[in-house]
C-alpha cells in the first residue's frame, strides 16, 4: 500500500504546503481513501493521478477546519464528475450533522448512496482491502487515529527457488502464482514451496493529539506510524502551552520506546519555513526526532508518495 500526502500544513495552508489530506492506495487496483480534507484538498487532488470516482472512503480525525472544510467541495465535485456508485465517510458524529445541514442549506445535490459510519460508535471494521481499527486521542477536541491493516497477505515467486529447481519460466510459474500444484518431470509440485507470503502491513494515520502513548497497544505489529509534529521543544516550552499537538521529541520519544520501524510526520505549523536556510524551518523538526528516534524517519511534504515495501520499510516512490 502507499500513503500520498495532499497536505501538510497546520491550522493554515502555505505557499508551499496546503492543510491536512491524506491519500491511502490499496496494493492492487486504483482503490484509494482519504483520511482528512482540510480546504483545497480537491485542488490538490487535481495535481495527482487519484480520480474521485476510485475513492472508496473518507475518514475524517475531528472537527477542525483544517481537517474537514474540504469535504462538502469534494462530494460535490464527484457529483458532477458523474460519480454513482457508494461513498463511505467516516467521522465524528459533529462531522456528520454538519454536512448534511451545509448539503440541505446549498441544496447540494448528491446522485449516490453515501453510508456515514460515526467514529465514535465503532471500533473496528473492515472497507476494502482493510480491516480499520478506530483509537481515541488527546486533543482540545475528541481526536482519532485510523489504523488500517491489509486484510490479506500479498505474495510473490521465488523465483530464485524457482531456477534453482529447474522449472521453466512461462505458463508452469503462472499456475504456481495461482496457487495450482501439477507434476514435472515426474515429480510432483507444491505450489505453496515456491511462494514467498507477506505479513498483512498496518498503517495508523493519527490525528492531533498530545499524548501519543495513546497509540502505544495499537502500534503492536505496525510498520508506519503518521504522526503530527505541529511544533519543536522549545516552542511549546517557551509558551507552556502544546494547544493540544505534539513536538518532535515527544513523538520520536515514544516512536523509539515502541520500536516503530518507520516514523512520518506531518502537520507542521506554518512557522518552520520550507526553506532550510530559514529560521525557524522544517530542518529543526527534523534534527530534534533525529535525537530521539533511530529508525526510519521520514518528514511528508505536499504531493510526496510512500510505499511499504515487502521488507516492512517504508521508501519514497519517484
Amino acid at each position: 500500500m502507499e500513503l500520498l500526502f495532499l497536505g501538510t500544513s497546520s491550522g493554515v495552508p502555505t505557499k508551499s504546503r496546503n492543510v491536512t489530506g491524506i491519500a491511502l492506495i490499496e496494493s492492487t487496483g486504483k482503490d484509494w481513501y482519504l483520511i482528512d480534507c482540510g480546504e483545497g484538498t480537491q485542488h490538490q487532488i487535481l495535481r495527482t493521478h487519484l480520480s474521485l470516482n476510485s475513492l472508496q472512503g473518507i475518514f475524517i480525525t475531528h472537527v477542525h477546519g483544517d481537517h474537514c472544510y474540504g469535504l462538502p467541495g469534494i462530494i460535490g465535485s464527484a457529483a458532477m464528475n458523474g460519480r454513482t456508485h457508494p461513498l463511505t465517510i467516516t467521522a465524528p458524529s459533529e462531522i456528520i450533522d454538519w454536512f448534511e445541514v451545509t448539503k440541505a442549506c446549498t441544496q447540494l445535490r448528491v446522485p449516490f448512496e453515501i453510508e456515514f459510519v460515526r467514529t465514535e460508535t465503532i471500533p473496528k471494521f473492515d472497507i476494502g482491502q482493510f480491516s480499520v481499527a478506530v483509537t481515541k486521542l488527546s486533543h482540545r477536541v475528541d481526536s482519532y487515529a485510523y489504523s488500517f491493516q491489509e486484510l490479506y497477505a500479498t505474495s510473490s515467486l521465488n523465483t530464485e527457488k524457482l531456477v534453482l529447481a529447474k522449472i521453466p519460466q512461462g505458463p508452469l510459474w503462472g499456475q504456481i502464482a495461482k496457487g495450482i500444484d501439477f507434476e514435472h518431470e515426474g515429480k510432483p509440485i507444491l505450489a505453496s514451496d515456491y511462494i514467498i507470503r507477506a505479513k498483512p502491513k498496518k498503517i495508523i494515520i493519527a490525528g492531533d493529539n498530545d499524548m501519543p502513548a495513546l497509540l502505544k497497544e495499537e502500534c503492536e505489529n505496525a510498520e508506519v506510524l503518521v504522526h503530527e509534529s505541529t511544533y519543536t521543544y522549545d516552542v511549546v516550552k517557551s509558551s507552556g502551552n502544546s494547544y493540544g499537538h505534539s513536538y518532535a521529541q515527544l513523538v520520536a520519544e515514544f516512536a523509539e520506546s515502541v520500536k516503530l520501524p518507520n516514523l512520518l510526520l506531518t502537520h507542521f505549523s506554518a512557522r518552520y519555513q520550507f526553506d532550510e536556510n530559514q529560521s525557524p524551518s522544517i530542518a529543526d523538526i527534523r534534527e530534534e526526532a533525529k535525537r530521539y528516534y533511530s529508525g526510519n524517519l521520514y518528514l511528508a511534504e505536499d504531493f510526496s508518495r510512500y510505499c511499504v515495501e515487502k521488507s516492512g520499510l517504508l521508501s519514497i516512490v519517484d
